[in-house]
């Protein structure tokens, strides 16, 4: 709380009066890292034409690669830490992070389900499952990320998810991984 307090200018007082407590002061500032982690999301995966979902999600993926990549410090995400440290033993963690990840793959599901009627994924495949596969390998990016992997490493691991979605009969992926190609 010193430490807060010198940053903001505030008296542990004013702090304490506004917050309650440190638990409570870090539930808001948890809060709020959530909220900017879906509008993050929200703003690259916030619907559009069915032609361009495929772009958005390669979009997201790859501005999430380099978000960890650019972390040279590896601070990580407190999203991340702090569900790995406290949602096992602290409700408002557990539920804050849980609402926080089934909000992220809503986002993926309504995109891949939009790249599905255009034609760029397999309309076979379950979005659900593929929206759980990207939301995993996003957040796995940055656990190794953290970790100490090279830039690079985690810029093929984004190329490689997207790699990896199912393809209509009759599509062969770019040379990149970062799209569909229509055979002739």
């Amino acid at each position: 709380m010193d430490d807060i307090a010198q940053a903001t200018g505030l008296g542990k007082g004013s702090l304490y009066g506004a917050f309650g407590d440190k638990g409570k002061l870090f539930h808001r500032v948890f809060g709020d890292w959530c909220t900017a982690v879906v509008e993050v999301a929200e703003g690259r995966l916030a619907g559009g034409p069915d032609a361009e979902a495929l772009a958005r999600l390669s979009g997201y993926v790859h501005l999430m690669a380099e978000n960890t990549a650019s972390d040279t410090e590896r601070r990580g995400c407190l999203l991340a830490k702090g569900a790995a440290e406290l949602a096992h033993h602290d409700p408002t963690v557990a539920g804050r992070s849980a609402e926080t990840m089934t909000a992220l793959l809503t986002l993926l599901r309504t995109e891949i389900s939009a790249a599905q009627r255009h034609g760029d994924i397999d309309s076979a495949a379950d979005p659900e499952r593929l929206a759980a596969l990207l939301l995993t390998v996003v957040r796995g990016i940055e656990a190794v990320g953290k970790a100490g992997l090279d830039p690079e490493t985690l810029r093929n691991i984004a190329d490689t998810a997207l790699a990896v979605l199912p393809m209509p009969e009759g599509q062969k992926r770019l040379a990149t991984g970062r799209g569909p190609a229509r055979e002739n």
